[in-house]
């Protein structure tokens, strides 16, 4: 019987040669929102993959929205460049097409000494405001997000406008809208947005901006073009947003044109550890944030396929509604079988995987040549997690401390880890389309 996750599938016009999604992942070694060096040998080795589809990180829409100043961005100009030269490499080493996350994150909260005039993550050049549907306070001694108005309606939505006429002009093969997790976007379609001007307090008024970001996006990159989603199934935080408000979302999102969507959990401000002073809050450090990022001490079943059932709800009530639309699932998958029942079983149209991917970016041509075994397994302990709550440059913990005195290795920062795995190629016999 043919395998479900090498079966092609087509997005709109868009020819995917699997049903492998490398998702997004942060990795904080952007230089104020441009991609560097390192992102042509990371990206590149993606792409070089075996994937379908590459999802390039969250990559901010402005400078104000912007979680650290390593993250990317793709507001200005050399952003664009930036990030240009690294398709046109991506393009060169592999055969995977590529995606980009576009994103907003106005609600930076963070701790801060009164006397400093807030808090120690300002830049000189930048602000760092916190914004969100709702001023919800954090608690003494955080800042508490100013109420978005109008004017931040209007700013934000042409951010998202321009960013993705930067991404088409680049030559991205599709955008994914970040309305997850602790982003600007993922707050107002929580539950805990109680605006009463329209943009809130309904499961129509808190979709209602979301709908429009995708709508003005759509207009200007044109019906062909593959626009995506990314969305929380369950926010797992008191009052939030669950499943039944996520098949509500899907349905309208499918309604209105998007792609596809992709389902994940978790990931929140509202229950995250209240950081040391000067630090941000970093909304993976509560119960939503190990669900959306779920470790081998979770519990009997482990982090395996816990998101699975979200999206299976969502496709369900997508396809009973007449919709065709394809729903990606993520978190925790890291073996060909999972991956294939998964499928098979008609829960997802595409599987996604980052830590597997960042422990291995090899393993699914290591699996289509037949030599699993050969896979270096994820094991899942969130040492690249930690890494990112202190926003520093992210690794695996089983390969970067590999030959650290090899020629031409990149290391972090710090000097103390790898930034990039050893290469692999296929033992000689095994052709897998890029060479013996």
């Amino acid at each position: 019987m043919p395998s479900a996750l090498f079966s092609p599938i087509r997005l709109a016009e868009l020819e995917l040669a699997n049903r492998i999604v490398v998702s997004p992942m942060c990795q904080y070694s952007a230089d104020d929102g441009s991609a560097t060096d390192w992102h042509l040998g990371h990206l590149s080795m993606l792409a070089n993959s075996g994937a379908a589809l590459v999802v390039v990180e969250a990559t901010h829409v402005e400078r104000h929205g912007r979680i650290t100043h390593g993250c990317l961005g793709l507001y200005s100009d050399a952003n664009e460049a930036a990030l240009a030269r690294v398709v046109a490499h991506c393009r060169r080493a592999g055969t995977a097409k590529l995606g980009i996350q576009i994103a907003h994150a106005g609600r930076k909260a963070s701790s801060y000494r009164p006397w400093e005039g807030g808090g120690a993550l300002k830049e000189p050049h930048d602000p760092w405001p916190t914004i969100a549907p709702s001023a919800i306070p954090f608690g003494e001694g955080w800042h508490t997000p100013r109420a978005m108005t109008g004017e931040d309606f209007v700013r934000v939505r042409n951010a998202f406008v321009e960013a993705a006429k930067r991404a088409v002009r680049i030559g991205f093969d599709s955008i994914e809208l970040h309305y997850a997790h602790a982003y600007t976007m993922a707050s107002f379609l929580s539950r805990l947005n109680d605006r009463d001007d329209g943009y809130g307090g309904s499961p129509e008024g808190r979709v209602r901006l979301p709908l429009e970001v995708l709508a003005a996006v759509r207009a200007r990159v044109g019906a062909d073009y593959v626009v995506g989603i990314r969305y929380l199934g369950d926010e797992v935080v008191a009052g939030g947003s669950r499943v039944e408000d996520a098949v509500h979302y899907g349905l309208r999102f499918a309604e209105a044109g998007a792609d596809y969507l992709s389902i994940s959990k978790g990931g929140r401000f509202e229950d995250a550890r209240q950081p040391r002073i000067g630090e941000a809050v970093y909304p993976y450090t509560g119960e939503s944030g190990y669900e959306c990022m779920p470790t081998v001490l979770s519990d009997e079943r482990g982090p395996f396929g816990r998101n699975v059932p979200l999206a299976a709800a969502v496709r369900r009530a997508l396809r009973a509604a007449g919709h065709a639309t394809p729903v990606v699932t993520s978190g925790g998958i890291s073996t060909f079988e999972q991956a294939e029942a998964i499928l098979a079983a008609g829960e997802a149209d595409f599987v996604a995987a980052a830590r597997q991917t960042l422990a291995d970016p090899d393993w699914f041509r290591k699996i289509r040549l037949g030599l699993g075994h050969l896979v270096r397994r994820c094991q899942f302990t969130n040492y690249c997690e930690g890494l990112d709550q202190r926003h520093k440059q992210v690794t695996c913990k089983l390969w970067d401390r590999e030959g650290l005195d090899e020629p031409g290795v990149a290391l972090a920062s710090d000097g103390r880890r790898r930034l990039l795995p050893p290469s692999w190629e296929p033992p000689a016999g095994y052709f897998d389309g890029r060479g013996v």
